[in-house]
């Protein structure tokens, strides 16, 4: 399945320019690299609609020995922890060099439609100079020119569309895209694999009879919400009505030698059971010695509670290479703390590629847009309560239609409630 994306310049689109003579040019320090205040609502507004959001940029600097590689790297990671990009694609050569990446060559948005399954008829490219313009039109896409008053020779007059912001060019994009260019995601063609949450037997018997939904987690505050007072005898009814389905059951000891007793004994239950390891003990102790003992012995293993790369790399390391394991990375608690957790969770996938048994988990979320989006992301499996799995249906519901059902209920609540204007 191919997706739409916006392609975006970062100096000028993105991040705010150095100007010269009526020339912009690329901030050199991190205390001058500051991001368009109005950049994260725009391209919220991009990401709400499906699109998938890659920087393409010229950073010949690099290459000129002007910023060491480290400051660049830095300035990536400050652009992906402030605005809801799925890709950043670099091109540090210098003007002089040959190379097939460096706009106004399309090398960059080439390579990323081979990587992320983009449709470039269906994609659109903002920039603020010709070369981005150029680019976008060779790679065959609309494009939407920022014009911040540049001398004559960076100006483009062939672009689709001339704005003055990213805010506009946003607008723009949204106001000519119908919703017959978008491609309507049906809930049977999703990659991801659907898990429910919970522990009312009630709920997990429901979603059960679901083909669609592929196993179970729980973990010991959903069972305290429904009034479990015996892990076990709670345990083994589960595990005696969901026998074909994973059915990921947690630890609960904070000392990791009661954690292996516990651990050992939960995968003795069932076949069908993967362990819940938290990442780290209440006293923030990693359990990755832990982790590596109980994979070594072939014990599958859901890690939980992971929130930041390096817990996902100290993970991975501790992983065994052929015991299967489930990486639970809570992207919707990373949400809450207003990162989107997008760009983590592709760079979650690459450090886990050495793991081919290895499965990222999107834990956590919050709506059922997250679910297209781990789907989008490549993300192995999304785990999320019934009231979220229930949308499911929802998936690539006609918006005309659903819009008329809408008036319907406030006319039939309206009726209902015998209201009268005199």
């Amino acid at each position: 399945m191919t997706r739409a994306a916006v392609f975006l310049d970062r100096d000028g689109v993105l991040v705010i320019p150095e100007f010269r003579d009526g020339r912009s040019f690329a901030p050199t320090t991190l205390e001058n690299f500051r991001i368009y205040s109005g950049a994260q609502a725009a391209l919220a507004k991009l990401k709400a609609r499906g699109y998938t959001l890659v920087v393409v940029s010229n950073q010949p600097d690099v290459g000129k020995g002007i910023i060491a590689g480290e400051v660049l790297g830095e300035m990536n990671r400050r652009l992906r922890e402030a605005l809801p990009v799925d890709d950043i694609r670099v091109c540090t050569h210098r003007r002089d060099e040959a190379c097939d990446c460096r706009k106004p060559k399309p090398g960059m948005l080439l390579e990323a439609s081979k990587d992320l399954g983009i449709d470039l008829d269906r994609s659109f490219m903002i920039g603020d100079r010709k070369s981005d313009i150029d680019a976008g039109r060779a790679a065959g896409c609309r494009t939407v020119f920022v014009d911040l008053d540049y001398t004559a020779e960076q100006k483009a007059r062939d672009a689709d569309w001339t704005v003055c912001s990213v805010d506009q060019a946003v607008d723009c994009i949204i106001n000519n895209t119908s919703e017959e260019r978008r491609p309507m995601v049906r809930a049977e063609d999703l990659k991801v694999k659907l898990f429910a949450d919970g522990a009312d037997i009630g709920g997990i018997m429901e979603m059960y009879a679901n083909p669609l939904i592929k196993g179970f987690t729980t973990n010991p505050t959903l069972m305290r919400k429904v009034g479990i007072n015996n892990y076990e005898a709670f345990a083994h009814e589960l595990l005696s009505k969901v026998r074909d389905r994973s059915v990921s059951l947690e630890v609960f000891a904070d000392e990791f030698d009661e954690m292996e007793r516990q651990a050992m004994k939960i995968a003795s239950w069932g076949k069908n059971v993967a362990v819940k390891i938290p990442v780290t003990n209440t006293r923030g102790q990693s359990a990755a010695p832990l982790i590596k003992k109980l994979a070594d012995k072939g014990v599958v293993l859901n890690i939980t509670a992971i929130l930041t790369l390096d817990q996902v790399r100290e993970v991975g390391a501790a992983l065994a290479a052929n015991t299967p394991a489930i990486v639970s990375v809570f992207a919707g608690r990373i949400a809450d703390t207003g990162v989107h957790p997008g760009p983590l969770m592709r760079e979650a996938l690459k450090i886990l590629e050495n793991k081919p048994k290895a499965e990222l988990l999107w834990a956590s979320p919050r709506e059922l847009l997250n679910v297209i989006e781990a789907d989008e992301i490549g993300c192995h499996i999304i785990t999320a309560t019934n009231d979220i799995l229930k949308k499911v249906s929802m998936i690539g519901k006609d918006l005309a239609e659903f819009s008329r059902e809408t008036v319907e209920m406030f006319r039939r609540d309206a009726v209902a409630a015998g209201f009268n204007i005199d």
